[in-house]
């Protein structure tokens, strides 16, 4: 059975398991500096949150959150920045938990929308994503200064 819950300080050695899982995924390193304040920022009250699915005593999945207010409405939106479940626990329902939980969130919380994206050969998640919406559309552009 996995559990959703909100992630907490004592879960910062499994967090940093999966989150090092997840950037190996997508062939990225980042300066341990950037790794120690993103988990800062899940703890503190502010708009980045962290969701983890746990599967009796072990976490086996993360959802990385942030809430920002938008233009086209009064209420919130949601962004899932990283989602991602330990390899020997995919197909037993950890990424589904996670965004079911997070979608619960929105709708006590009467955000305007969770959006995410991911690339576009990551058929594994699409095929997950494919059941909770359907792509938009959008192209994303990344400018850095």
């Amino acid at each position: 059975m996995i559990d959703v819950r909100d992630v907490a300080a004592a879960d910062e050695a499994a967090w940093r398991a999966l989150w090092d899982g997840y950037l190996e995924f997508y062939g990225r390193a980042l300066d341990p500096s950037v790794t120690a304040a993103t988990w800062s920022r899940l703890l503190e009250p502010g708009p980045m949150s962290g969701l983890v699915a746990v599967d009796g005593d072990r976490v086996v999945g993360l959802a990385n959150y942030l809430l920002h207010p938008s233009t086209w409405s009064r209420a919130d939106s949601c962004y899932l920045e990283d989602l991602f479940v330990a390899p020997a626990t995919r197909g037993r329902g950890a990424g589904r938990a996670l965004i079911e939980a997070l979608a619960a969130r929105a709708r006590e919380r009467g955000w305007r929308h969770v959006y995410w994206h991911t690339e576009g050969g990551n058929r594994a998640a699409r095929a997950l994503y494919d059941g909770f919406a359907s792509a938009d559309g959008f192209v994303r552009y990344m400018l850095a200064p």
